[in-house]
């Protein structure tokens, strides 16, 4: 079993907090990232899509699967973790409007989180039994999740048992590719993550 772990491209509005209550889609540049990332002529390796439900993935994973047709499943808990009050706002915007939150947030994502915003434990179990049961299906051998930064970090997260204060480190730039894979014997592996061939 193989999944590749593809995040969306650029979106429109540019870099802020999207988490799943700020959807906006992707601009000419994220499509172009997009189409890039999977190649035009390249074999075909998947034997099903799953997305995210929100517009920035689902648009993208929609067209793919028209152009090459292979089954999609759209799955609602793939989609981004929530950032409450942060949702649309930029960096810099919290870091000057909101300094206390910003450099708490920072110093520790897992307790000081927005308000409102997503518990990081309750979004890693709902995306990891997400990818379980979505990959269960029989003759299912390699699965593209069109996705978000934090599906990708929660999946590499998942597999290398990593605690929930480390959920930040690991990059995931737009229209990359992560892959992790179940050996017969050794479990879950990662392959490699933040790939941009």
């Amino acid at each position: 079993m193989i999944i590749d772990l593809l995040r969306h491209g650029e979106p429109r509005g540019g870099i802020r907090f999207r988490g799943n209550g700020c959807d906006d889609p992707l601009n000419e540049q994220g499509w172009r990232q997009m189409w890039q990332a999977v190649g035009e002529s390249v074999h075909w390796p998947w034997d099903v899509v799953l997305s995210s439900p929100l517009a920035r993935c689902r648009d993208f994973a929609e067209a793919l699967c028209a152009r090459k047709p292979t089954s999609l499943r759209i799955v609602t808990d793939l989609r981004e973790v929530g950032f409450g009050d942060w949702e649309g706002l930029t960096r810099e915007e919290i870091r000057v409007g909101r300094p206390e939150e910003y450099r708490a947030f920072y110093a520790d994502p897992v307790l000081n989180r927005p308000r409102g915003a997503e518990p990081l434990a309750d979004f890693r179990q709902r995306v990891e039994a997400a990818l379980v049961s979505e990959t269960a299906a029989r003759g299912v051998r390699r699965v593209l999740v069109v996705t978000h930064a934090g599906v990708i970090r929660s999946a590499v997260g998942w597999v290398l048992d990593t605690p929930d204060a480390g959920f930040y480190r690991l990059d995931c730039e737009y229209a990359s590719m992560s892959q992790i894979r179940l050996d017969p014997e050794r479990g879950w592996r990662v392959a490699f993550t933040n790939r941009r061939d």
